[in-house]
């Protein structure tokens, strides 16, 4: 776990956006509401606060400065005109009573005289009574009200929601600016690639975990991935050991097995040689179906959606390691008619 970045940090990713955002305050056009796409693990909430920091400093240089008092309140949530909304203790959603009790607060006055601001993140974790109660306060905004949305999932949003923001989308990083940007403001020491094998080109979700005991699951988790390629794995056995720990983590290392597999097989040998070098990727490992690759990325992804259920998680990930050997298939045909 590393320090929380400062609204002065440099994450290049983020760069066009904070572009656009600025020219949007500085020419006074930044309207009431933005909704700002952020697939997880890159730095939404930083990205949320950094506009928070940005409207509130009354420096007079490049703004935000990180230094004066606006700034240092921002960071640490303690802005008297700066609210953060999020759910609360064991809640997975955002709740009615949450919003209306900032719609309340945004229609206050403000302590400094300028904007009222309010960061809902994530915003597609808001239930459908308070995306409806959330309608009111866009529709008919107070002055000097900032409305600031950030959401990995816009298809959890409701149009009404969507169509009454400013979108901002933000594009994650590759994995060369991903492990760059890592060396320098990580630890140092960490097999960052190994990490990445994990959790993918998320620098944030990297600098949550403890990176030892993650790249040891990647290792594990691609182990067994190899031995299933080759027939030589008990998938009742693995899916059994797997759905005792860090379920949701080892269906990342499996995504992003498959995906760094799919890039392999599409890319040329110099998409291969630069997966090789940057993801623990053996050349044995690029098996010729891609239909099938697809077809296991998307129960991947369907298993991910009941993380948070009381499911069979065994049997989900069972489902997933007996298509291995289809992967492979294609591959083995060929091999035999040569």
């Amino acid at each position: 776990m590393s320090e929380p970045l400062t609204a002065t940090a440099v994450l290049p990713w983020m760069r066009p956006a904070q572009d656009s955002i600025s020219r949007a305050i500085d020419s006074d056009r930044l309207g009431h509401a933005l909704l700002l796409q952020v697939p997880h693990g890159i730095g939404g909430a930083w990205l949320a606060r950094w506009v928070a920091a940005r409207v509130f400093c009354r420096a007079e240089g490049p703004r935000p400065c990180g230094l004066c008092l606006d700034c240092r309140r921002t960071a640490a949530d303690e802005h008297p005109d700066c609210s953060f909304v999020q759910p609360l203790g064991d809640s997975k959603e955002i709740r009615i009573d949450q919003v209306r009790e900032i719609s309340a607060t945004l229609a206050l006055s403000s302590h400094g005289g300028s904007r009222k601001l309010a960061i809902l993140w994530p915003a597609d974790r808001l239930n459908r009574f308070a995306a409806n109660a959330l309608l009111k306060t866009l529709e008919e905004p107070s002055r000097g009200t900032l409305l600031v949305l950030v959401a990995a999932e816009l298809g959890r949003l409701p149009a009404t929601v969507r169509s009454r923001c400013t979108r901002i989308t933000v594009q994650p990083p590759d994995r060369a600016t991903t492990l760059e940007w890592l060396r320098i403001h990580g630890p140092a020491g960490i097999d960052w690639g190994a990490v990445l094998g994990a959790v993918g080109n998320r620098p944030m979700s990297a600098l949550e975990v403890e990176p030892t005991a993650v790249a040891a699951l990647a290792a594990d988790v691609r182990g067994a991935l190899e031995a299933g390629l080759a027939g030589t794995l008990d998938p009742v056995a693995t899916a059994e050991r797997w759905s005792r720990d860090e379920f949701a983590l080892r269906l990342d290392c499996i995504e992003n097995w498959i995906t760094d597999r799919v890039r392999a097989a599409s890319g040329g040998a110099a998409g291969v040689q630069e997966l090789r070098a940057a993801a623990h990727l053996p050349a044995r490992a690029l098996p010729l179906n891609i239909r099938a690759l697809f077809e296991t990325l998307d129960l991947v992804r369907e298993a991910r959606s009941f993380v948070e259920s009381p499911v069979n998680k065994a049997l989900l990930l069972e489902r997933l390691l007996w298509r291995l050997p289809a992967i492979a298939s294609t591959r083995a045909r060929e091999s035999t008619r040569k």
